[in-house]
């Protein structure tokens, strides 16, 4: 309220109004009495005026009449001038009936006077939106457009594209000019909205009598099947076409077309938007000290911006990475500058380093996704696959409990089901750690496994866009090969909700849909560059590498998965085993880790994981 009074803008609206219901109550007579007023009523009038005014312009005030700017006038502020009207005829009624009985009032003319205030009040905001925003008239508007603005068709006569449209209307810098939407709703064809057409379905978009520049897909919800016969119709125009993202994608929740962007392999893949049980996450970490290791990468640097959206105490980033480390507290300064944030460029490997960090943090939760992930570097390299994956978990997971966190979340791998590799394997490895741990400690232990996360350093979807944009073939492992999929935002997510989830020893696994064949995605990201595969783009099949198999799985027979209370997440109770002879055998495997003897490290790790079959 100081801040409105101190807005000189403030003085000028309550002067219009002040005008605008003294007009009213002055015109409501007048039309009551046709327009021969007596001259008793006009000392009347004058009489209460001042108190009428007065009265109606401190309610008007109450309703939030004057915190809104009249050029963005909207349907909810709309919505306040009818109850502020409302409530302030209802009082001038009230106050009439209580000191005069309306004795010598007419009553009608109360009637004629909360109707004018209503049109006065609400008609002058309106005016004033529609003149500011050039907005007088749509079909002059439509008509105003210039040569020079691209002439957008859209996709979808739902809400997106109602708003599209009248953010277009609005806003002449964006030069585009609505040609007409298609909607394979039978009920929206011929009809109109804010002027602008139904022209057809989405099969006719080959077939338009008006030529088109862009095209807008203006369905957020479209996933799957229903994006991909979308896409098929447009590439089938060679004309540009971009989304709109999805609700989720935006901080404040409103679709723009500022913010279009291109169709992705996310979009044609169909995940479907995660629902999160955010009072469980709430109640989980917020107030709380959370430390991320790995928070420079893919998966780290998502779940920092997750987990700050539930306002923990403090957040701690550990990398190794001391670029990638730079980066994320960049990031997390600009966008939550509230949440005091501590860096940690610590290596995993070292046991004295982790203890620091973690007397240093006190952290009371912690997700581990710090991690080698790169299968065929990682067969090669053995040894530092077991001292990063392996021994730098244990040493994570050890200073965690004496440090007292309360739960400690391991962000594992579906190569962990029946491994050939090593990542796999050491990856196992430490997931049966945890399991153990569990009950030593207070410390709830908890491990999360999902599959490839697209747009991920390393995987397909860059590689495959790089070699595109470099007029280069397509590399595919195997014709057959498949992989389980989902998007870094989606997997940070369900890795929260499985971590608040947690008890201690369980084994999420997050559901990662039906796997998708990486030659069938190859195509995809190819048609989506505007390109024909094999035709402009070869694919060319280039053999498994090493410690790849063709089907990944998430689950191991007999291991007794189970569903929980989210949709998205089943879990398995992990055998938690015995923790003193499972840390002696990776003391073993750290002793063969050291001979470099790659043959040795995977028969050792045959001995710990036997489902481990190397290649």
């Amino acid at each position: 309220m100081k801040k409105l009074i101190q807005n000189k803008h403030f003085y000028y609206m309550l002067l219009i109004d002040a005008a605008l219901v003294a007009a009213s109550y002055i015109c409501a007579y007048l039309l009551r009495y046709e327009g021969q007023l007596p001259d008793f009523e006009w000392r009347r009038i004058i009489h209460i005026l001042p108190y009428l005014v007065a009265m109606k312009l401190l309610c008007f005030t109450l309703f939030g009449l004057y915190r809104g700017m009249w050029r963005y006038t909207s349907l909810e502020d709309m919505k306040n001038v009818l109850k502020a009207t409302v409530v302030s005829s209802l009082i001038l009624v009230l106050a009439v009936l209580y000191i005069y009985h309306f004795r010598g009032y007419s009553r009608a003319a109360f009637i004629i006077d909360w109707l004018l205030t209503l049109l006065f009040v609400g008609g002058v905001r309106i005016g004033v939106r529609l003149a500011l925003t050039n907005n007088i008239g749509t079909f002059w508007l439509l008509a105003k457009k210039g040569k020079q603005d691209k002439r957008l068709l859209i996709i979808g006569a739902g809400a997106a594209g109602e708003k599209a449209v009248r953010e277009i209307l609005e806003n002449p810098g964006l030069k585009l000019h609505p040609l007409g939407f298609l909607d394979d709703d039978p009920i929206k064809q011929g009809k109109a909205i804010h002027g602008v057409a139904v022209i057809g379905k989405v099969e006719d978009i080959g077939t338009l009598p008006e030529d088109f520049d862009e095209i807008l897909i203006a369905i957020p919800s479209a996933r799957g099947e229903q994006m991909r016969r979308i896409v098929r119709f447009c590439e089938g125009t060679g004309k540009r076409f971009r989304t709109m993202p999805s609700i989720g994608e935006l901080i404040d929740g409103k679709v723009s077309v500022k913010a279009l962007r291109e169709v992705r392999i996310e979009d044609i893949l169909g995940r479907e938007e995660v629902h999160l049980e955010r009072e469980l996450l709430r109640v989980s970490y917020e107030g709380k000290r959370i430390l991320i290791t790995g928070a420079g990468g893919s998966i780290g640097s998502e779940l920092v911006r997750q987990v700050c959206q539930f306002h923990p105490a403090g957040v701690g980033l550990l990398d190794f990475s001391e670029f990638n480390l730079f980066q994320i507290e960049m990031t997390q300064r600009q966008y939550f500058p509230h949440i005091p944030v501590e860096t940690y460029l610590t290596d995993i490997r070292d046991p004295a380093a982790v203890r620091i960090t973690m007397e240093s943090f006190r952290p009371e939760v912690v997700f581990h996704a710090a991690a080698y992930k790169h299968v065929p570097l990682q067969e090669l390299h053995p040894r530092e696959t077991i001292y990063n994956n392996v021994a730098g978990t244990r040493n994570l997971a050890s200073a965690a409990m004496a440090a007292g966190a309360e739960r400690f979340v391991l962000v594992s791998t579906d190569k962990a089901v029946r491994p050939t590799n090593v990542m796999g394997a050491a990856k196992r490895v430490a997931e049966m750690l945890l399991a153990t741990l569990t009950g030593h400690s207070a410390t709830r232990f908890v491990s999360v496994r999902f599959g490839n996360v697209l747009g991920s350093s390393g995987s397909v979807v860059p590689i495959f866009q790089q070699q595109i944009s470099q007029g280069k073939p397509v590399t595919v492992t195997h014709p057959e090969v498949t992989r389980y999929f989902m998007s870094i935002p989606e997997a940070a997510q369900l890795i929260l909700q499985a971590g608040a989830m947690g008890q201690g020893g369980e084994i999420f696994i997050l559901d990662m849909g039906k796997p998708v064949r990486i030659a069938a995605m190859a195509r995809e990201v190819i048609r989506l560059h505007g390109l024909e595969p094999e035709r402009d783009i070869p694919i060319e099949y280039i053999g498994l590498r090493p410690g790849e198999k063709l089907f990944e799985e998430l689950i191991t027979v007999g291991e007794g998965i189970m569903p929980t209370a989210h949709e998205k997440i089943k879990v398995i109770q992990g055998n938690q085993g015995d923790y003193r002879l499972l840390a002696d055998e990776i003391d073993a495997l750290i002793a063969v880790a050291d001979t470099y003897d790659a043959g040795a490290i995977k028969e050792k790790l045959r001995g710990i994981v036997p489902e481990y079959t190397p290649q």
